[in-house]
């Protein structure tokens, strides 16, 4: 391993105004090998961003989701080359569209502004998804590609997969992976859940309103509901929870997301098996040998000589990515608590200072 260091990299996120804190892990299956914590969790009262500081991870969410259908798979329950309309035939999909094309971000669908997808904490035990999504559903269920033909990211493709989780388990999806993934992680004391934790170290998210995406909020949410007062140029959201869990309801600290990863790491681990990992972790190839970048819910790349599997989870206020290098049984995680709405790789920056 070189004997080099990101400090310089990672606190210039925070001496610079890019982010109010930020936490970055780099670990291999058996210990931190590095860890770096800088900035407030929270401006209004000082709270540093540490270890035990808790924040939602959206996205991220739907590898999950992911892991919950391959599971399903692998007790043949669900088959990822049927057709949607054979686990939710009441959807009336287009005939063509697989589970599979659902995983891979290839079904097609649109995707609907998703900022505007969340409601308030004290909203939280009267929010009624299927109310709130069967409209959604209605309207953009036709997709607007053929499925199979291109790459097209789709939160609401992961809103349909929760739901054939649903349909096939009996069980809310919040159940079906707290009961069959997340209690398999060994958490402790660290956290990985659906809920906002009662008297946890949450952050508060901050959205820059010096950028210009600062209109395009104001214009599509109500910001006196979902937004508190600025600390400079940081106007922070008050808490939220997202209206589709399985597409980003996941809420989490730094060492939970850890413990996902290393058992994701390890070939004999107690989420999913080896075939089933090594399926999730192909990349899916379009019609005339076309690269999409994307396995079933991963992304991959390469950084140096390694490949690596990763996703991003970024909305109002938070931001954060995760990595897996299987090559050296090694992973990367950051969290920011500013907005982001796309795919930064920001790891790239970080990460290859610990590649051999």
């Amino acid at each position: 391993m070189k004997n080099l260091h990101p400090e310089s990299v990672l606190a210039a996120q925070v001496s610079n105004g890019n982010t109010p804190s930020l936490q970055y892990l780099f670990f291999d299956r058996d210990k931190i090998i590095y860890e770096f914590n800088e900035g407030s969790a929270d401006l209004s009262n000082g709270m540093k961003a540490d270890k035990d500081t808790v924040f939602p991870v959206f996205s991220v969410t739907k590898t999950f989701t992911a892991i919950s259908i391959l599971q399903l798979a692998g007790k043949g329950l669900v088959d990822l080359n049927y057709p949607v309309n054979r686990y939710l035939p009441e959807l009336k999909m287009e005939q063509g569209t697989t589970v599979k094309h659902l995983l891979t971000h290839t079904s097609g669908l649109s995707n609907p502004l998703p900022i505007i997808w969340i409601h308030s904490a004290n909203e939280h035990t009267k929010f009624n998804r299927d109310e709130f999504f069967n409209p959604v559903l209605a309207k953009s269920i036709k997709g607007k590609q053929p499925a199979g033909t291109n790459f097209r990211y789709s939160n609401l493709g992961y809103v349909i997969l929760g739901m054939v989780v649903e349909k096939v388990t009996g069980a809310k999806y919040e159940e079906y992976v707290t009961g069959n993934i997340l209690s398999n992680l060994d958490l402790q004391q660290d956290v990985i859940g659906f809920d906002i934790p009662a008297g946890a170290k949450y952050a508060t998210g901050y959205h820059n309103t010096r950028n210009i995406s600062m209109l395009l909020i104001s214009m599509l949410l109500n910001t006196s509901k979902y937004m508190g007062t600025s600390t400079g140029k940081w106007k922070p959201f008050k808490p939220v929870y997202v209206n589709g869990t399985s597409y980003g309801g996941l809420i989490a600290n730094a060492y939970g997301m850890v413990k996902y990863a290393r058992a994701l790491l390890d070939r004999d681990n107690m989420i999913l098996n080896e075939d089933l990992r090594n399926q999730m972790f192909t990349e899916n190839i379009l019609a005339g040998g076309r690269n999409t970048g994307m396995c079933l819910s991963w992304y991959t790349g390469r950084l140096g000589d390694q490949t690596y599997f990763t996703h991003a989870g970024g909305g109002g206020g938070f931001y954060c990515e995760i990595r897996l290098y299987p090559g050296i049984a090694s992973g990367s995680f950051v969290i920011f608590n500013r907005s982001g709405f796309s795919d930064e790789r920001f790891l790239n920056n970080v990460d290859k200072y610990f590649l051999v």
